[in-house]
């Protein structure tokens, strides 16, 4: 099953990818889905059990290590409940086969912060709702299993209705797509009749997909909110030992309750260990609820409004063995191209990992650069709002503490790292650098890959768009034209530096003329050219 919906998902990724409102070259759902749960099946692979249980949590362990992206994560989450349910199986019945999509999707939930309907949960939901009612009429498994595919492509047609901003056009959601395709190859895998078959949209589907503007608002709805209670707190527990109280831990129960006294939580166990990060005003309301289950082996509290750190009873694992000298800080950004590498490390970051637009890291490439670093802190920047949930899933495989600062751009991870203050704790520094973020504007410079027309402006294949914060808002068919037009509608009374960052499709001489416009039509501007070589966009551009 895992197998197939692999290579089904493969096939059909280009398609997911199409997905991508913004007629730019770097659509990447179904790649990121694509690449997670062939890294679900790689792990499933290697093992040698015929065990479904100890199949199912190679696939989860796998599946996280390798989640890319929004939607892989999510997937990544779906599954690890779907295992956790199916543990203690050797084989599957229909009823465990329904119930352990129905846990998955529980999990799911939960694991976001502020679950929105229309997107790849919506359709997670409908599938195992779909099968659980099957299963109350019938024991065969493949039933069930037609049961889910339908349901979840019930889902899928329903995600345009349940999000006000896919209704305006009927356009499905793209995660919620690429779920589709692998639940069909379960299905394929379980019945044998696999199938070679690549979904090819008609003219009048693709039009209403291009038509909408939901891929960006869709992931926007993910990012947490601002950090409004004064102290970041985090425990770790052992279960049941020197436990206060004789109730029994309920991952749940203790979720809600630490739900109500702040914010930014995750709450993460297994049969031994409960791992807490939480923002509240009442410390230590966290850690007493914490000892009821057993004994607080790491405490550790950040006090952000007095911006100092206090770390209690440090736990003793072993730090990994790398190559670098131990460093105080780890500084962590992800962006592809040369001379932003450079850029980035004269900043003061002091790893980079290579990727972004079009290649998203796994939660495992952030896992590896935060051990590597032999840091004893790390602060990780995305720079891409689709790989701000798998930096947000490291942070609970990692054994140092890790803030992630929410950048979104290559422009607003520089302008982020003016603030960085080396002397600083995390959470200090955390806050300081998003706050930095309002105080800049990004654009980007790219072509059209099709014609479409979004928030009525008409986009020509093969011309320029100028893309300001995410939004599509100059088309032309010169590139310099373009790009002036764009910084045109950047610019304002309190704009003071602008920085061109020159691409591997762009040149200096284009570069230079834009600089030149800016000279003569705008007072007191200053203007800075730097090599980055990023690929995709000739041009990125930040106005500050």
């Amino acid at each position: 099953m895992v197998r197939v919906a692999a290579h089904r998902l493969e096939k059909n990724a280009k398609f997911v990818n199409s997905l991508n409102v913004f007629p730019v070259p770097d659509g990447d759902t179904g790649t990121n889905m694509s690449l997670t749960i062939q890294s679900g099946f790689k792990a499933v692979n290697e093992s040698e059990s015929e065990n479904v249980g100890v199949l199912g949590k190679a696939l989860a362990k796998g599946l996280l290590m390798g989640a890319r992206g929004n939607s892989g994560v999510i997937t990544s989450q779906i599954f690890r409940g779907f295992s956790k349910s199916i543990e203690a199986k050797d084989t599957l019945t229909a009823m465990d086969l329904a119930k352990a999509f129905d846990d998955g999707v529980k999990t799911a939930y939960k694991a976001v912060m502020k679950p929105v309907e229309g997107t790849i949960l919506t359709v997670a939901r409908y599938g195992a709702e779909a099968g659980m009612k099957k299963v109350e009429s019938t024991n065969d498994i493949i039933s069930v299993m037609e049961a889910v595919v339908a349901g979840s492509k019930v889902g899928l047609e329903k995600t345009p209705s349940l999000l006000p901003v896919l209704k305006e056009v009927g356009v499905v959601d793209s995660g919620g797509q690429g779920l589709v395709f692998i639940y069909e190859g379960f299905l394929e895998g379980l019945s044998g009749q696999v199938s070679d078959e690549v979904y090819t949209p008609d003219e009048k589907d693709m039009t209403e997909m291009v038509n909408a503007n939901h891929h960006q608002s869709v992931q926007g709805q993910f990012n947490t909110d601002e950090i409004k209670n004064g102290y970041c707190t985090e425990m770790m527990v052992e279960i049941g030992k020197d436990a206060t109280s004789d109730e029994k831990f309920d991952n749940e129960t203790l979720r809600q309750y630490l739900g109500k006294i702040g914010d930014s939580l995750i709450v993460v166990s297994d049969d031994e260990v409960i791992k807490v990060h939480v923002h509240t005003n009442y410390p230590f309301k966290v850690w007493a609820a914490g000892r009821k289950y057993g004994s607080l082996v790491k405490i550790k509290i950040d006090n952000m409004r007095l911006q100092h750190e206090t770390i209690v009873d440090e736990d003793e694992e072993v730090t990994p063995q790398v190559d670098e000298k131990p460093i105080d800080y780890a500084v962590i950004t992800v962006s592809s191209g040369d001379g932003l590498t450079k850029l980035f490390k004269s900043l003061g970051v002091t790893h980079v990992i290579s990727g972004g637009q079009t290649m998203n890291p796994s939660t495992n490439d952030i896992v590896d650069a935060i051990n590597k670093s032999n840091a004893k802190r790390a602060l990780v920047l995305p720079n891409n709002g689709n790989i701000i949930m798998a930096a947000k899933q490291a942070v609970d495989l990692v054994d140092i503490p890790v803030a992630i600062v929410a950048t979104k751009t290559i422009s607003q991870g520089m302008t982020a790292m003016l603030s960085f203050n080396p002397e600083a704790d995390l959470d200090e520094n955390k806050e300081n650098m998003e706050d930095s973020l309002d105080t800049v504007k990004s654009g980007q410079i790219t072509q059209a890959i099709r014609d479409t027309e979004i928030d009525g402006l008409k986009i020509t294949k093969g011309h320029y768009m100028g893309i300001v914060d995410g939004k599509i808002l100059v088309d032309d068919a010169d590139i310099i034209a373009g790009t002036e037009k764009m910084l045109d509608k950047m610019i304002d009374e309190d704009s003071e530096v602008i920085t061109i960052l020159v691409g591997k499709d762009g040149n200096d001489a284009d570069a230079q003329k834009v600089a030149d416009y800016l000279d003569d039509k705008y007072d007191d501007l200053e203007t800075e050219i730097h090599q980055g070589d990023q690929p995709v966009y000739p041009y990125l551009i930040s106005v500050e």
